[in-house]
């Protein structure tokens, strides 16, 4: 009977311990919700969405990812059907040799026409030449009729090859002018034909860049998300295939009222515990405050009414910490956020970070056994 009464004793010791220590850690963890340096609020995480879409109209192709997948910036994810693209492509191709032909044509117009007018011109200067020895004997002529030298029948002959020179000198200089107009008209036949094969390569680039973009490709490294169409499908313009999500820009995003989100500063310290990890604080940063309350009540008259107003705010996790662990990223998990509205309070036990314990956070752990190396 007195054995029995010790173990009760003795139990009954241990009960009110651990009681007491129990009472004791719970009012240390609790103690951080009364304290004015620290604020918090419930969210889940998340992260930037990218819908991949289709720039044209048209068929899909092949599908080459699945739901969950994670993928690198510049991967092909999606073909689009780029047939009637490819021969609308050759056609421009054609049509751009085509016009490089009128080019060399018209060039070797021009060509001829300027010999045409080396010609006309080495005329004029033979017609100039024979109209000055003409016009010569016409005033020698002229000159020994007066004297009654000559008969003025040679004069008459001399008077009559002298105006037929001027008219051939008349003749030379319509040449040139009639083949001047027509290098003019060839030159611009050349620029026309130049210009029409720049309207041909753009038409042909345009062509190559819409097949180019047929070729859905990830913007950036991320996981997808949802597989909106499948392969067969047809698409208007803009159409959705995938939905990728960004695991560099992850967040949580929580509520705070109207006095606490006028003390939160953009870039303040944050930390992030997730229902699913509760031991472990993740490092962030708040990223946005709102400027606007989120909720606002009908009356604002007492200071009851007032603390309803409640203010949208991020809490973002470094990208390089995101890409240190990217496969186990999701969104969608619950959490608390924490922020720390004064610098000089040092953050509480469990709110320390496995780098600020001395310790290597499990995931890394996890990734040290996977590929053999020691976690950083």
């Amino acid at each position: 009977m007195f054995n029995m009464k010790k173990i009760i004793i003795s139990l009954l010791v241990i009960a009110t311990i651990g009681m007491a220590w129990y009472l004791i850690k719970s009012y240390k963890e609790e103690a951080i919700y009364r304290n004015p340096a620290f604020s918090s609020g419930n969210g889940r995480l998340e992260a930037t969405e990218i819908n991949i879409a289709a720039k044209l109209a048209g068929k899909i192709e092949e599908v080459l990812v699945d739901e969950g997948d994670y993928v690198k910036a510049g991967q092909t994810l999606v073909q689009m059907q780029t047939n009637t693209l490819v021969a609308e492509l050759e056609q421009a191709n054609a049509q751009i040799k085509v016009k490089e032909a009128e080019l060399e044509q018209a060039k070797a117009q021009v060509e001829v026409e300027e010999a045409a007018l080396a010609a006309a011109k080495s005329t004029l200067a033979a017609a100039v030449s024979t109209m000055n020895n003409a016009k010569s004997r016409y005033d020698r002529s002229k000159e020994l009729l007066e004297k009654d030298v000559t008969s003025r029948q040679t004069f008459e002959n001399d008077e009559a090859l002298y105006q037929s020179a001027c008219a051939d000198v008349d003749t030379a200089k319509a040449n040139i002018q009639s083949v001047e107009a027509a290098i003019i008209s060839d030159k611009a036949a050349v620029q026309k034909a130049e210009a029409a094969i720049l309207a041909a390569k753009a038409d042909a680039d345009r062509i190559q860049a819409d097949i180019d973009d047929s070729t859905l490709t990830a913007p950036l490294d991320g996981r997808i998300q949802y597989r909106i169409a499948e392969v067969g499908e047809v698409l208007s313009s803009g159409g959705r295939v995938l939905n990728l999500v960004d695991l560099t820009d992850v967040y949580l995003t929580f509520f705070v009222p109207e006095e606490v989100a006028g003390q939160i500063a953009l870039g303040a310290d944050a930390r992030i515990v997730l229902d699913a990890m509760d031991d472990v604080a993740i490092p962030a940063s708040i990223s946005y405050v709102a400027s606007v309350a989120q909720f606002t009540p009908k009356s604002v008259e007492t200071r009851v009414e007032r603390e309803k107003l409640m203010f949208r705010v991020k809490a973002k996790i470094s990208a390089e910490l995101l890409k240190q662990y990217v496969e186990y990223v999701k969104t969608g998990i619950p959490g608390v956020a924490w922020v720390r509205l004064d610098d000089k309070e040092p953050w509480p036990d469990f709110l320390l970070t496995p780098k600020e314990k001395g310790l290597i956070p499990p995931v890394a752990e996890k990734t040290a056994e996977t590929n053999g190396t020691a976690a950083q």
